[in-house]
């Protein structure tokens, strides 16, 4: 049996067997699999090494937050008026301003790519509980992410 040992990863054969071991996990974005390696794995300027963040819940977020904004300073009256001016569903958009009652370690996940395995957009419009705690467990969050 021979064993090489290269950073993490490791190639073992014995005899006409060869067993190749690649730390690396799998992670649910948007309906497809990604598979995620350690950093140590990717050569210094690799665009892997940023982490991959899904889009559509960071545009989400940003939207949120810029609609609220627009209704806290007054320039909107009502959901109902943002609406209109945006020309979308109100439903919608009282559903994607509920995103501004995310917990703050929980968007930050989101905006650096660390939320958990098959976190959606659909999933974070769902009746996304007040409570922290329970933002954290319904939505597959450890404690503190």
């Amino acid at each position: 049996m021979t064993t090489l040992l290269v950073d993490q990863m490791t190639v073992r054969r014995d005899g006409e067997r060869i067993t190749v071991h690649i730390p690396m996990a799998l992670k649910v974005r948007g309906g497809r699999k990604e598979v995620i390696l350690p950093d140590e794995l990717l050569p210094e300027n690799s665009p892997a090494r940023k982490s991959a963040t899904q889009e559509p819940l960071v545009i989400a977020l940003a939207r949120a937050h810029r609609w609220r904004k627009l209704l806290e300073s007054g320039h909107y009256h009502s959901i109902g008026d943002l609406a209109r001016a945006i020309n979308m569903d109100n439903s919608y958009v009282a559903r994607l301003l509920n995103l501004t009652l995310l917990a703050p370690d929980i968007v930050m996940a989101i905006l650096e790519g660390r939320e958990p395995s098959g976190l959606s957009l659909s999933l974070l419009m769902k009746n996304i509980p007040l409570d922290w705690v329970e933002q954290r467990e319904r939505l597959g969050f450890t404690e503190k992410t």
